[in-house]
């Protein structure tokens, strides 16, 4: 049987959803400390489809967080990490598409300036959950939760 093509992958997925989104965890922190010159408190990222989801948790160095007490300079952080990350689109956008083996289309971000959290979004040309499904079928754990919701059984919260 030769490789699989499946929404524009080819070949075998070797790595599980968990290690590619471990692996974009790791270069969104490398990204941060080297271009940016600080590193969130915590990253989290999601493989949704054909988009991934990264959520970086206080993210803003101390100064920026001093600026954005008051409404024009919260303006100025926000412009100033909008215009960086212009600057860095086309290198995450390569970084995400060489970890996801797929085309990255676009790049949403937005910070909040209060809490200091930012939110990316990189858009696929394909969909990626649905490839690593097909690569690495469901455990038992899936299996079980699928079953229990086509036979309308629920858990109680505990």
């Amino acid at each position: 049987m030769g490789p699989a093509v499946v929404d524009g992958f080819s070949g075998k997925m070797t790595r599980t959803k968990g290690q590619i989104e471990a692996e974009i965890r790791d270069a969104i922190v490398k990204f941060e400390r080297d271009f940016m010159g600080c590193g969130p408190s915590d990253v989290r990222a999601f493989i949704l489809r054909d988009m991934i989801v990264v959520r970086l948790r206080d993210e803003l160095t101390p100064a920026e967080h001093q600026l954005a007490k008051n409404p024009d300079g919260a303006e100025i952080v926000k412009r100033m990490r909008e215009n960086l990350m212009d600057q860095a689109r086309e290198m995450l956008g390569k970084t995400i598409g060489d970890i996801t083996v797929t085309e990255v289309l676009g790049l949403f971000t937005d910070i909040e300036t209060t809490s200091g959290d930012r939110v990316l979004v990189f858009t696929l040309g394909s969909d990626l959950e649905a490839a690593l499904n097909l690569s690495h079928p469901p455990g038992r754990s899936t299996v079980s939760a699928e079953r229990r919701r086509r036979e309308g059984v629920t858990r109680k919260a505990g």
